[in-house]
C-alpha cells in the first residue's frame, strides 16, 4: 500500500510527465519540477553552496557594514547563462512562476543549512509602486514567497517599502548604487518584525547597497536579528 507521500511522488512524476514545466533558462522541459532547470542548463550554473559556511564570499561583501547573522547567494551569477536568462524572463517577460521555483530551490537549500535554522520570517526587497504596476509584480516577493514555503516560515511581502522612486541599479558603478538608494527604504511594519529572526531575499546580491538599505530599515525595530540570501551573486569583476 503507497504512502500519502509515495501517492503524491508519483501523482507529481506522472503529471510531469505529460505536462512539463518549461525550463526558465532555455525553454525546454525540465527534467523534473524540483529542479527548475533542465539537466543541460543545470549543468552550466555555479553553486554557491554558501549556506553550508558561516563565513563565505556573501558575507564578506557585506562585512562590517551591518550586522548580520548569515548570508548566503543560490548561484553564482554568469552573463549570457541560463540563470541570467531565467532572471530576465522573470523581471520583464511577466513569468512570475519563475520566482516562485527559483525561491522554493533556495528555501530549500537555506532549511538544509544550520546558520538559517533559526530564521523566522522572510522580507523580499520592496519595488516602488509605480515599477511594480508596470512590471505586473514585484520579483523578490515572489522569490520570497517560494522560500517561505520551502522553509515553512511566514513571508511578510509588505514590511518593507520603497518611498521614492530610484533608478534601475543595473548599468550604475558601486558609488552610484549606493547614492542611488540612500535613505529610499522605510520600515512599514515594525510590529511585524520587532524581535524576530528576519530573513531579507532579492534576486542578485551586486555591490549590496539595496540590501544594505533596507537591512538598515529592518534593524530599526526592536531586537531584529537579520540574515540574507540571493538567488544568485555577482562576481567581483562585475561590481
Amino acid at each position: 500500500m503507497r504512502t500519502i507521500s509515495g501517492v503524491r511522488r508519483w501523482a507529481s512524476d506522472l503529471f510531469w510527465a505529460f505536462y512539463p514545466e518549461l525550463c526558465p533558462g532555455c525553454g525546454k522541459a525540465a527534467a523534473r519540477a524540483k529542479t527548475c532547470f533542465c539537466v543541460r542548463c543545470q549543468s552550466q550554473l555555479l553553486p554557491g553552496d554558501m549556506c553550508f559556511l558561516r563565513e563565505n564570499e556573501f558575507t564578506e561583501r557585506l562585512w562590517g557594514r551591518i550586522p548580520l547573522e548569515s548570508g548566503a547567494a543560490l548561484y553564482f551569477f554568469q552573463r549570457r547563462s541560463p540563470l541570467q536568462r531565467a532572471l530576465h524572463r522573470l523581471k520583464y517577460h511577466r513569468q512570475a512562476h519563475i520566482g516562485l521555483q527559483l525561491g522554493r530551490l533556495l528555501g530549500g537549500q537555506l532549511k538544509r543549512s544550520p546558520f538559517f535554522r533559526r530564521v523566522e520570517a522572510v522580507v523580499p526587497v520592496p519595488l516602488h509602486p509605480d515599477k511594480q504596476q508596470v512590471r505586473g509584480y514585484n520579483q523578490s516577493a515572489l522569490i520570497a514567497s517560494g522560500v517561505s514555503e520551502a522553509m515553512g516560515i511566514p513571508a511578510f511581502l509588505g514590511a518593507l517599502e520603497r518611498r521614492r522612486f530610484s533608478e534601475s541599479q543595473t548599468r550604475k558603478r558601486r558609488m552610484e548604487r549606493f547614492d542611488n538608494v540612500a535613505e529610499v527604504f522605510v520600515l512599514a511594519q515594525p510590529g511585524a518584525v520587532a524581535g524576530k529572526h528576519i530573513l531579507l531575499v532579492d534576486d542578485v546580491l551586486t555591490t549590496g547597497a539595496t540590501l544594505e538599505a533596507c537591512g538598515r530599515a529592518l534593524v530599526s525595530a526592536p531586537d531584529v536579528r537579520l540574515s540574507m540570501a540571493t538567488v544568485a551573486i555577482a562576481t567581483t569583476r562585475m561590481r
